[in-house]
């Protein structure tokens, strides 16, 4: 099946916020922009508007303007609308400018100056804060965590060697092709006027809560929809209700439509990154290499306020320890309080940094113990029948042996590393190498949060006898509207363009939960079918549901006879059997299904300038039944060239907390000519409980490529690195 909306995309047909006429519901909109701290923490003295501007023919919006309260919601409400006297990051919102002159606002508001009397800020998360840079309890804690299994004392008290590690991470910036865009305006409803955003976004009901919390409305006095998104990876997930929630204030100041559309650097400086990490290895092994013991402590910048900093936490520990077994596990993680931006949600949620760290340190057990990366991943890999760190145990028939072997077989892993070999006993300064990792990634909310969630999805029937999805999981991309199209079809016997996906709008669509962890195929794809289930049941005859011609004829009838009412299909979310989690303890099964993979890297180092060229990349994951080959293969291939950049270039440089090279100028991510030939392939095994039988693949991807890639770097020149993004700076040093 062809993707939806590409052919839209690839003409330019598609319209993004920015590209709409400013016609219909945007008739006589204003500009927004957002007046930022010019430090990253202090009280603030005054906001200085600047002269030369008639101020009142503008819209301006302070904390008092806020007609509920001034909290962003989300897991913890530590966050405020506007900054109501006291700033905790540079870039922070101030206050709120509009006008119907682009150009003159933009003017206006670079004349505005932000007076803060500064207090010390709290920069670095690796070290204890000082008592003047304490903001939050005793020592800037967020979020505390542990998993335990067995006893690590004694078995290291018994181990034939012991490794220990430390391993860096650093930031990452989205840079989705479209800029963060909201607009916002008022209209009549049954219960009093409507406040109505609508948006580049991931997650509308998240955005939702947002604004009935600060708007002091319910949900019939707020309305969010969907806009075209060009990109997210999390970056989408929980800021749009920041610029949501400022966007909606300008419209109820201003009684007129208002469009606040962030420029590349604004939307660079502003926005949340991935969390920073430093994570600590010490493993017990024998001397075949099997792991006894693991001992991980696991360390994140959480950045200026709460937002989802817990929850990345959480997968973070959790994949900590890789897909191995191992009987006695203790991990411990926290997430600290910064004067940074805040840190959110990426492409991975925390566990690209603690498998990176795993990764490379499985290579360095190997190498203390002159044992082959390969074998020593071969001894330890889970299989069926055996637990994780949580203690769970693992079932559904993957074998992640054969997985690995088929991995090194397509990437011809014993030829490159050969030939590597032999190319660097003769040329001068060109060094070559091949690198390897193996991963797991949970599919879907960790524990009890699909349950938490209580997802849900409508399929309305149409009187011309199509369907009609109706869930708030966004097209980003990704291909969701695709997949949603192709599920239903299969599910209820029809052809595709008798299927059509709904535009998520709150007045429209149940809540299906966030477009997040790898859960938008697997849950919400089978709630699709549940519901057309639930169409079919409701009209067939002798308690045998309708397939095909026979249920579009069935809802055409039902239509006839009960003219201008609705028809409806429903489901709502119930976990796989046996499927328990101990949210507090941290026991039992943290994802109700895992996605696996294995990646290889070749790469070629220049020893006269340090620069790192990946020659070659393949990577095999087993993601359930694969729906769509084009647009899975596009996910993963997306995934490793994002990674590439993480491990290799994509550096912040930090000044006082802000980002300084907020330009794509000077933030490098790969361009075609750094990416590799990226070979994908398929391991199908299907999952019953996931849409079609699939499981996650958005995220998986993202996990193996830099530690790969680094072990391909020590392979090729012996340099230790433990640190990304190694740009040549840091790898020259190390060479």
């Amino acid at each position: 099946m062809h993707r939806l909306e590409g052919l839209s995309k690839l003409s330019g047909a598609e319209r993004y916020l920015d590209d709409e006429p400013l016609e219909g519901a945007l008739k006589g909109c204003l500009w927004g922009m957002t007046v930022r701290s010019p430090i990253s923490r202090g009280k603030i003295r005054r906001i200085a508007y600047g002269a030369g501007f008639d101020w009142s023919k503008f819209v301006v919006v302070e904390p008092g303007d806020i007609p509920g309260p001034n909290e962003t919601y989300l897991i913890e409400n530590d966050q405020p609308v506007l900054a109501p006297g006291y700033v905790r990051h540079m870039h922070e919102a101030v206050a709120l400018v509009a006008h119907e002159d682009r150009n003159l606002l933009r003017r206006a508001a670079a004349s505005i100056r932000v007076e803060v009397d500064a207090d010390p800020p709290a920069l670095d998360f690796r070290v204890a804060p000082r008592a003047d840079q304490i903001q939050r309890g005793s020592d800037n804690l967020i979020k505390k965590l542990q998993i335990k299994k067995g006893d690590v004392h004694a078995a290291f008290a018994n181990a034939y060697k012991i490794v220990e590690g430390e391993y860096e991470t650093g930031a990452q910036e989205h840079v989705y092709i479209e800029n963060n865009a909201m607009s916002a305006w008022i209209e009549d409803g049954p219960n009093g006027d409507v406040v109505v955003v609508r948006g580049s976004m991931q997650c509308p009901y998240y955005v939702l809560n947002a604004l009935k919390h600060a708007l002091g409305r319910d949900e019939t006095r707020v309305r969010v929809i969907q806009a075209p998104t060009g990109g997210g990876f999390g970056g989408k997930e929980d800021y749009p209700s920041t610029i949501a929630l400022h966007c909606a204030l300008l419209t109820l100041k201003a009684k007129r439509p208002v469009k606040i559309i962030y420029d590349r650097s604004e939307d660079m400086a502003a926005t949340t990154k991935r969390h920073p990490s430093l994570v600590r290895h010490k493993t017990a092994v024998d001397k075949s290499g099997k792991l006894l013991a693991q001992q991980i402590e696991v360390i994140l910048d959480g950045g200026a306020y709460v937002t989802l900093s817990p929850v990345v936490l959480s997968r973070g520990i959790i994949h900590a320890a890789g897909p191995y077994t191992c009987e006695n596990v203790l991990i411990e993680g926290k997430a600290v309080l910064t004067n940074s931006v805040p840190y959110g949600a990426f492409r991975g949620f925390g566990a690209p940094q603690t498998i990176f760290a795993c990764e490379r340190h499985m290579d360095r057990i190997a190498h203390a113990l002159g044992l082959d990366p390969i074998e020593v991943r071969r001894i330890n890999l889970l299989k069926d029948g055996q637990t994780t760190s949580t203690q769970q145990t693992i079932s559904g028939g993957t074998d992640r042996h054969a997985l690995l072997n088929e991995t090194l077989r397509v990437s011809a892993y014993d030829k490159h590393k050969r030939e590597s070999e032999a190319f660097n006993k003769t040329h001068p300064y060109l060094r070559r190498g091949i690198g390897i990792a193996t991963v797991l990634h949970g599919a879907g909310f960790t524990g009890n949060g699909e349950v938490y969630l209580n997802s849900k999805v409508d399929v309305g029937a149409r009187p011309d006898g199509k369907i009609e999805v109706l869930a708030a999981s966004t097209e980003m991309g990704q291909g969701t509207n695709t997949v949603f199209t192709r599920i239903a079809a299969d599910a209820a016997g029809y052809d595709t363009a008798d299927v059509v996906v709904g535009v998520p709008d709150t007045f429209r669509v149940p809540n299906s939960g966030p477009t997040v962890a790898s859960r938008t195929v697997m849950v919400v794809g089978k709630l699709v079918e549940r519901a057309i289930d639930d169409l079919a049941a409701q009209l067939g005859q002798n308690g045998k549901p309708l397939r095909g011609p026979s249920l579009k004829k069935a809802i055409t009838d039902w239509h006839t006879t009960n003219p201008g009412k609705e028809l409806k299909g429903r489901a709502t979310y119930t976990p796989p059997p046996n499927v328990k989690f101990d949210d507090k303890n941290y026991v039992g099964d943290a994802y109700a299904t895992f996605a696996w993979g294995a990646c290889v890297a070749h790469v070629e180092v220049d020893l006269r300038t340090a620069a790192v060229r990946v020659l070659d990349f393949t990577a095999m994951q087993d993601i359930g039944k694969v729906i769509n080959p084009v647009l899975a293969k596009g996910q993963v291939q997306g995934g490793v060239v994002q990674a590439i950049g993480w491990a290799l270039s994509e550096e912040f440089k930090f000044k006082d907390g802000g980002m300084l090279n907020n330009t794509l100028t000077n933030y490098i991510i790969p361009t075609s000519d750094d990416v590799p030939p990226i070979r994908v392939v398929f391991h199908e095994n299907p999952y019953p409980f996931g849409g079609g039988g699939a499981k996650g693949v958005g995220e998986l991807p993202m996990d193996g490529p830099a530690p790969a890639i680094l072990n391909a770097v020590a392979h090729a020149t012996g340099a230790d690195a433990r640190a990304i993004p190694l740009t040549p700076e840091h790898l020259l040093p190390l060479l």
